[in-house]
C-alpha cells in the first residue's frame, strides 16, 4: 500500500510542476522607461536614428499631455497611478501637509515618509498583489515603503549609476530564475541639462544625441537577451521644457513682506503658506501686481487644472505664464530652462512610443494623456486595474488586439494564484520525500512478530 501511495504522489508531483512553473514563464513582461524632462519635439530636432527605429516598428504618439503641476514627482506618480495629482497626493516636488505637519522636498531628497506616497497604490504593488514581481532601477518612488511594501527587486536611489548599469540590472531581473515581469527604468536626462541650458541651447543637441544612444543601447541589450521581440516597451517622459529669460523674472519682495508667509514651492507655480491670520494681507498684496503672474485662492484655482482638493496644496498659488520665472528676489537660484507651467503648454508635453507583441507596428497618433498610461500598463501585465482619472477605451487604438498578449496562452490565475500553486506543490514533495523517507527506514528494519496482530498493523488505513 505505501508502495502505491509513492507513485501516486511522485505522479501528481511531477504533473503539477510543469504548470505551477509555467505561471512565471508565461507572464507577460512589460518595461516602461522614463527619459526626464524630454520635450515631444526634441525627437525631430536632431537625428534620432534609435527613436525612429522604435517609431516604424511600434507605436509613435507626437504629444503626451501630462498632469498639472508638470512637475517630476506628480507625473512620474500619475503615470503609475493613473491619478491627476489632488487624488494621488504627490501635489508638487516641494510639499507641506498640514494634517500631518510634514514636509516633503526633492531638493533635500527628503521623500521617504510613506505617508506622502499612501494616498494611492502604485502599479508596482499591485502587480505584486497579483502574484508577480516588479523590479525598478531609479523610478521615483520605488525605493520608499508603500503601504508596507516595495517592489521585489529595487535599486536605492543614487544619480551617479550610470544607465547601462541600470539596464545591465534589469535585463538580469527579467532573465534570473525567478523573474520580474514589470520593469520601471529611469534617467535623469535631458531634465538636468535643460534646466543649465535651456532647452533652446544649440549645446541640448548633444544632450538629446546622448539620450538617443542610450535607447540605442537598452534596445540592443534586450535583443542580446532575446527579450525585445517578447517585451511590451513603453518609453515616455514626465514633462517637457521651456526657455527662461533674466529680463522675465517677478521679485515678491517688492509686493510683499516675506515675514508674512513661507514659500513651499518655488517657480513657476509658487505655493504660498501665510502665516496665521495672514491669508487675505497676502493674497491682496500679491493678487494682479503683474501682468504675467496670477495669483489665485485655493479654492477658486481652475477645475481644469484639477488641482484644488489635497491639504498639501497650499492656500495661495502664485502661477507664472508661461517662460516667466517667480523669485522673492534676484539672489534666488535662475534656471534657464524650467517646467511646472500649464500642463496644456505645448513647451511642457512630452513623448510616449511603445514597441513589442501587443502593439501595432508604424502607428502614429498625435495626442493621448498621461493618466491613459496606467491602464494601458494594467492591461499589458493583465492585472486588474485600481479606480483611476485615465481610460484604456483612450488608446485600444493602439493594440493589436483588444486582448492582453501572453507569451503562451494559459488561463489568467486568480490572485495569490502562483504563491498558492507553490505552496500545494511543496506540500506534494515535502509529502512524498517525508513517505519515502519513512518507507525506506521500515525496509531496513527486521519484522518483529508480535502476539498483538493489531498494533502490528498500521495506525491509517489507506
Amino acid at each position: 500500500m505505501a508502495s502505491r501511495l509513492h507513485v501516486i504522489f511522485f505522479t501528481v508531483s511531477l504533473l503539477l510542476l510543469p504548470n505551477i512553473l509555467s505561471l512565471q514563464q508565461n507572464e507577460a513582461k512589460v518595461l516602461i522607461v522614463s527619459f526626464d524632462g524630454f520635450r515631444w519635439d526634441y525627437i525631430s530636432r536632431v537625428p534620432t536614428p534609435s527613436f525612429q527605429d522604435v517609431i516604424e516598428n511600434g507605436v509613435y504618439v507626437k504629444q503626451l499631455t501630462n498632469i498639472f503641476l508638470s512637475k517630476t514627482y506628480p507625473n512620474h506618480y500619475t503615470l503609475v497611478t493613473g491619478l491627476f495629482s489632488e487624488t494621488h497626493g504627490l501635489v508638487a516636488n516641494e510639499m507641506y501637509d498640514p494634517v500631518l505637519n510634514k514636509t516633503f522636498s526633492m531638493n533635500k531628497m527628503d521623500i521617504y515618509d510613506s505617508a506622502f506616497w499612501e494616498e494611492a497604490t502604485p502599479i508596482w504593488l499591485t502587480n505584486q498583489n497579483e502574484g508577480h514581481k516588479s523590479g525598478a532601477a531609479m523610478w521615483p518612488g520605488t525605493d520608499v515603503k508603500i503601504h508596507g511594501a516595495k517592489p521585489f527587486l529595487y535599486m536605492p536611489y543614487n544619480e551617479s549609476v550610470s544607465f547601462e548599469y541600470r539596464v545591465g540590472k534589469l535585463i538580469e531581473w527579467f532573465t534570473s530564475k525567478q523573474p520580474i515581469n514589470f520593469g520601471l527604468l529611469y534617467w535623469e536626462q535631458p531634465d538636468e541639462a535643460g534646466h543649465i541650458l535651456g532647452p533652446n541651447n544649440p549645446l541640448m543637441n548633444e544632450v538629446i544625441t546622448d539620450v538617443d544612444r542610450k535607447l540605442g543601447y537598452l534596445v540592443t541589450e534586450l535583443k542580446k537577451a532575446n527579450l525585445w521581440d517578447t517585451i511590451n516597451v513603453i518609453i515616455t517622459s514626465d514633462h517637457g521644457m521651456t526657455e527662461c529669460a533674466l529680463n522675465k523674472t517677478i521679485e515678491l519682495d517688492k509686493y510683499v513682506d516675506r515675514d508674512l508667509y513661507t514659500m513651499v514651492d518655488h517657480s513657476p507655480v509658487i505655493a504660498i503658506a501665510p502665516k496665521e491670520g495672514k491669508l487675505e494681507e497676502v493674497y491682496k498684496a500679491l493678487a494682479n501686481v503683474h501682468p504675467n503672474m496670477t495669483v489665485y485662492r485655493k479654492e477658486d484655482f481652475p477645475e481644469r487644472f484639477h488641482y484644488k482638493h489635497n491639504n498639501r496644496i497650499q492656500p495661495i498659488l502664485a502661477v507664472a505664464d508661461l517662460g516667466w520665472t517667480i523669485l522673492q528676489n534676484k539672489s534666488d537660484i535662475f534656471l534657464a530652462g524650467n517646467h511646472g507651467y500649464d500642463h496644456t503648454e505645448p513647451d511642457m508635453r512630452s513623448i510616449f512610443l511603445a514597441h513589442g507583441p501587443a502593439f501595432k507596428t508604424n502607428l502614429k497618433k498625435d495626442s493621448m494623456n498621461s493618466t491613459d498610461v496606467y491602464p494601458l500598463l494594467c492591461h499589458l501585465l493583465d492585472i486588474q486595474a485600481l479606480p483611476s482619472n485615465g481610460s484604456l477605451n483612450n488608446v485600444k487604438d493602439m493594440l493589436a488586439s483588444a486582448d492582453p498578449v501572453q507569451p503562451a496562452k494559459y488561463e489568467k490565475p486568480e490572485s495569490y494564484s502562483y504563491f498558492i500553486g507553490v505552496f500545494l506543490g511543496s506540500v506534494i514533495v515535502v509529502v512524498f520525500l517525508v513517505m519515502l523517507f519513512t518507507h525506506l527506514m521500515r525496509s531496513q528494519i527486521p519484522t518483529v512478530q508480535r502476539r498483538d496482530i493489531e498494533i502490528a498493523q498500521p495506525l491509517l488505513q489507506s
